[in-house]
């Protein structure tokens, strides 16, 4: 299909003009978008479908998420079907919020949404030495995440609604002591117990199967011995990481930038100074905006004229709850700890003056300057190896920019070899093997599900063309190509017959292991000595003093009406265990401090627990739905 595109592109993309024009003309652009959105529906709420496209788009930009959060996050589990249910999950739920916020008419204020993005870490790192943002950054930034600063900042505004259908339930609840005691109490209760175990690897050695009994269990199993469909393939990353490495630049360059960075590198300057901030009481009116303003106008004439009285106006008329009882004092702070306007203010005072009326979205400030901290500037050799690594990271970023086209343009236009794209920008080829979906422990541009999706492409394994160049989303490019292809198979019996072997020896050591265990645990409930058995153990969920869970939960789940109890737990290849139950103890009551802090962990699950119930109200009021059958996995799971 490629060959066709690249040897005819001047005459289909004529034919493609005389088929497009006429049907924007007789549908406009807005059918085209319309059949673009559709798709298959996998929910709806109120009335509104989420497409299996916009399933699919939530669930890679979620597991782009957690990636770049723990690259060493095992890549399988976010593309489990029961990872992929549980983004579904989540979407719908964020749409079921939204609907309700809109519906309840909770919305966010733009001064909301602005002290939110100002809190936000991610972006404070992104300030300038001068305080102000770096926009390029930021796009990069929420760039990287599939969006636009509008988008993002939109999306934020969203969040902050949504929150709000929640929040009076979440901060509102509480439940009483008596109450969290009776539950606390029994989730914490201790037990005696006595536990003997018959592991499956003791009867191994007993266990001797036959040729005949091997290929027997390999034809029962055969599905236990399957080959899983893989790939061969050569690929070329271009890194800007890489690239930063192979960098030089002359002396002159470095102490250039020293000269010009100085004063910057050598610490962030902090200053101090006190306020006192009138406030401005949201939605008021222009007239009553005015009115404080005026106020902080003549506020501001009283401390001009007798500036050691600063403390006491601000003690007496501040409206900062913070500050206003330490006679308007904010200690030292840097220049991105303030909103715009305040810092705007403080870094181009003098020390000592009061500056003019100055607004922000908290109201009106006045402003007196008490002190400057300022870092001594560093020598050039102390900030030699910043400096080198500052301008490695610039310089490798331009070069990284300036590859990247040529690299996307090589391995798409050259598209039977990624020799000529290695030889051209000085790459190496290099090779693995890979399967339809990142293996356990697989890091780097190997777990990228955007690559393995275009290699495991009809294109990609027929035709054996490179890829087309990749953005992993951490400065890396990469491109690929098939060089063999495995599909799924049956392994031979010959192949696996070890396997076969080691697992058959397995499933019979289990067996006899747990019939010898039953056989016991029934001779112990008739009365027989308990010999065998370890010795006494205090366990509980605060400490289970080493039980594995299957043995904890089968000890606090015990019947203690009648002592002792005893019973038995299937522990699968690991054979099987004996639990006896001596005595009930009452919980480790401890300090104070610690009952109290339990009884406040307990009031926020039960709030937890009555959000929960609200939003299953607020999913049959809006008939939130989800159309796709649960997977197996997840609809077995227990409840918690």
């Amino acid at each position: 299909m490629f060959d066709t595109i690249r040897n005819h592109k001047k005459y289909l993309m004529g034919f493609l003009m005389i088929l497009i024009i006429p049907s924007f003309v007789l549908f406009g652009i807005e059918g085209y978008t319309r059949f673009n959105e559709s798709g298959e529906p996998v929910a709806t709420v109120n009335g509104k479908e989420i497409t299996k496209t916009e399933w699919d788009q939530a669930h890679q930009q979620e597991s782009q998420r957690l990636r770049e959060a723990m690259p060493t996050l095992d890549a399988r589990l976010l593309d489990s079907e029961a990872a992929r249910y549980a983004t579904l999950e989540r979407l719908v739920r964020q749409r079921l919020l939204a609907t309700a916020a809109d519906k309840l008419n909770l919305y966010t204020s733009d001064a909301r949404l602005a002290r939110d993005l100002q809190q936000n870490e991610a972006i404070a790192t992104l300030r300038k030495p001068d305080g102000s943002l770096d926009v390029e950054a930021y796009r990069q930034l929420v760039g990287r995440q599939g969006m636009t600063p509008e988008m993002f900042e939109a999306r934020v505004r969203a969040d902050l609604s949504q929150r709000q259908v929640s929040q009076g339930i979440l901060g509102s609840g509480f439940a009483p002591t008596a109450l969290a005691s009776i539950s606390l109490n029994a989730f914490f209760e201790r037990r005696e117990v006595r536990v003997a175990r018959f592991a499956a690897a003791d009867f191994a050695a007993q266990v001797k199967p036959t040729d005949a009994d091997i290929e027997a269990f390999y034809n029962a199993n055969q599905a236990s011995f399957q080959a899983p469909e893989q790939a061969d393939i050569e690929y070329l990353v271009l890194d800007a990481a890489a690239l930063q490495n192979a960098v030089v630049f002359n002396e002159a360059d470095v102490r250039t930038y020293y000269e010009q960075n100085a004063s910057r590198m050598s610490g962030t300057e902090e200053r101090r100074a006190s306020h006192i901030l009138l406030t401005v009481p949201a939605g008021a009116s222009a007239d009553d905006k005015a009115a404080v303003r005026k106020r902080a106008e003549a506020l501001l004439a009283q401390v001009r004229e007798k500036p050691a009285s600063f403390a006491a106006v601000a003690k007496a008329e501040s409206q900062d709850p913070g500050s206003a009882a330490k006679g308007g004092d904010l200690d030292y702070f840097g220049r991105e700890a303030m909103v715009k306007p305040f810092a705007d203010a403080v870094f181009s005072m003098k020390k000592g003056t009061i500056s003019d009326v100055v607004e922000s979205d908290f109201g009106f400030h006045i402003i007196q300057l008490t002190d400057i901290k300022a870092p001594p500037v560093r020598s050039f050799e102390s900030m030699r190896p910043e400096i080198e690594a500052e301008l490695k990271k610039q310089q490798a970023q331009k070069q990284y920019a300036e590859a990247a086209d040529t690299f996307s343009n090589l391995v798409y236009e050259q598209a039977d070899s990624l020799q000529p794209a290695a030889d051209r920008l000085k790459l190496q080829i290099r090779k693995a093997t890979v399967q339809r979906q990142p293996q356990a422990g697989t890091t780097g541009v190997l777990a990228n599900e955007r690559l393995l999706g275009a290699l495991f492409d009809s294109e990609a394994l027929d035709k054996k063309r490179n890829t087309e160049a990749i953005d992993t989303g951490s400065g890396q490019l990469v491109s690929a190509r098939v060089v063999k292809h495995s599909s799924a198979h049956t392994q031979a019996l010959a192949e696996v017959k070890e396997q076969v072997r080691a697992r058959l020896v397995t499933q019979r050591s289990a067996e006899m292991a747990r019939a010898q265990g039953e056989k016991q645990l029934q001779a112990w409930k008739s009365g027989a000595a308990g010999t065998g058995l370890g010795a006494a153990l205090t366990v509980s969920r605060e400490n289970p003093q080493g039980l594995t869970q299957p043995v904890l939960d089968a000890a606090l789940r015990a019947d203690p009406k009648q002592l002792p109890a005893w019973v038995g737990v299937n522990l699968a290849d690991e054979g099987y265990a004996v639990v006896k139950v001596e005595q009930v103890l009452p919980r480790d009551t401890g300090n104070a401090q610690r009952l109290s802090q339990e009884v406040q962990q307990y009031s926020q699950w039960w709030s937890s627990a009555e959000n929960e119930a609200y939003v299953k109200t607020l999913e049959e009021r809006f008939k939130a739905r989800v159309l796709v059958p649960k997977p197996a996995a997840v609809a077995a799971a227990p409840a918690r």
